[in-house]
């Protein structure tokens, strides 16, 4: 296979959603040359010469529940300000053959399948997928709505488990950009270890608790103790309704509050609270109250506004994620990367710090390199 006929499978858990629909979308525009390649780490100069596989040669498929065609979902997406006017126009031949690769997930109400025998046909999707395409690899990426975590009785596997056992079964390197358990799941342990295949991560670090990444180290840097941390969420969409569930909720702040702790040493006091408000659809504001001690105990407040689109900004480093998978398991590289930490709330190890992980992470590029 030529180095101009190699091609990478990019399997989206929650193919249809809006961050796999912006990210195919935008994978697609970038390619031809339509829209800049804002927000992509890998197409940053510290990157060139990795050998991360190039953005047309990305092959898209999918699981999803829901039957809305990649296109129209393009479509309500540029109405709602989400994607450029005339983009899902403009790349529909792409949208729609990776609508046509994406397969029924589950499992749905009334499927009496068993967990086995899900993670036997979710692979058997994924290797029908890379013997119809000739692809050199895939990477299968969950992006789909938060799940509740499981609770100590229950006797099946969450539907993020049964996917990432599906990605491992099929020879897969995997991620995961959502707060679901995934490859944590303590029955899928002696999988995960024996693999072989590089995996990273878990819920990834986009709007509020980017921000909370890179303002957490000053505090401490500048030795100005926190005394409390609290932040409200508001959102519609997908995830606005996911997250109107407290248990999803509960998945998705434990992420938030993990950053913290990692980096101030404990929890400060104060919570985060998400509300649902559907007229919002696909955008995001986060609010953030930070109470902390300055000099001679005098008492100050920094308050933070994010506003903006967590599909915009989850789907560049998605894409980032499937490039730098896909060239650590054709370099060989297997278990879980550590160096990819830099876009993770739960990363697999590495440093706590932004900075720190952003380093890690040009030097993964560079050894990447190394090993072309």
């Amino acid at each position: 296979m030529t180095a101009q006929a190699v091609r990478t499978g990019v399997w989206f858990i929650g193919a249809r959603g809006s961050v796999a629909t912006t990210a195919t979308a935008g994978c697609a525009a970038v390619a031809a040359g339509l829209h800049p390649a804002t927000g992509m780490v890998t197409e940053t100069p510290p990157f060139a010469g990795s050998g991360l596989p190039p953005l047309a040669s990305l092959v898209f498929g999918g699981h999803d529940t829901l039957d809305c065609p990649l296109p129209k979902r393009a479509e309500a997406l540029a109405a709602g300000g989400v994607l450029p006017h005339g983009l899902p126009s403009a790349v529909e031949a792409e949208l729609t053959a990776a609508d046509a690769e994406i397969r029924t997930g589950g499992p749905l109400p009334g499927d009496t399948r068993t967990d086995a025998e899900l993670i036997t046909a979710f692979a058997d999707d994924l290797g029908d997928f890379a013997r119809r395409h000739s692809l050199a690899r895939t990477v299968v990426i969950n992006v789909a709505s938060t799940e509740p975590a499981p609770g100590d009785d229950d006797t099946r596997l969450p539907a993020s488990s049964l996917y990432a056992a599906a990605a491992l079964r099929a020879g897969c390197a995997y991620a995961n950009f959502t707060p679901s358990t995934g490859l944590h799941s303590p029955h899928l342990q002696d999988a995960v270890a024996s693999c072989g295949l590089p995996h990273a991560g878990r819920d990834g670090k986009t709007g509020q608790t980017l921000l909370r990444s890179v303002l957490a180290p000053m505090f401490v840097q500048r030795a100005l103790p926190v005394r409390a941390w609290s932040g409200t969420n508001l959102l519609g969409g997908g995830d606005g309704a996911a997250l109107a569930d407290p248990a999803a909720a509960a998945a998705k702040n434990a992420g938030k509050a993990r950053v913290l702790a990692d980096t101030l040493g404990a929890a400060p006091e104060g919570e985060v609270h998400i509300d649902d408000v559907p007229a919002m659809g696909d955008w995001k504001t986060a609010w953030d109250h930070i109470a902390f001690d300055g000099f001679l105990g005098s008492r100050m407040i920094l308050q933070t506004i994010w506003q903006g689109c967590d599909s915009a900004l989850a789907a560049p480093l998605v894409l980032d994620l499937a490039r730098l998978l896909a060239r650590a398991h054709e370099a060989g590289l297997a278990g879980p990367r550590p160096e990819l930490g830099f876009y993770f709330k739960d990363p697999d190890g590495g440093p706590a710090g932004l900075s720190e992980q952003y380093a890690a992470l040009v030097d993964f590029a560079g050894r990447l390199r190394a090993a072309r």
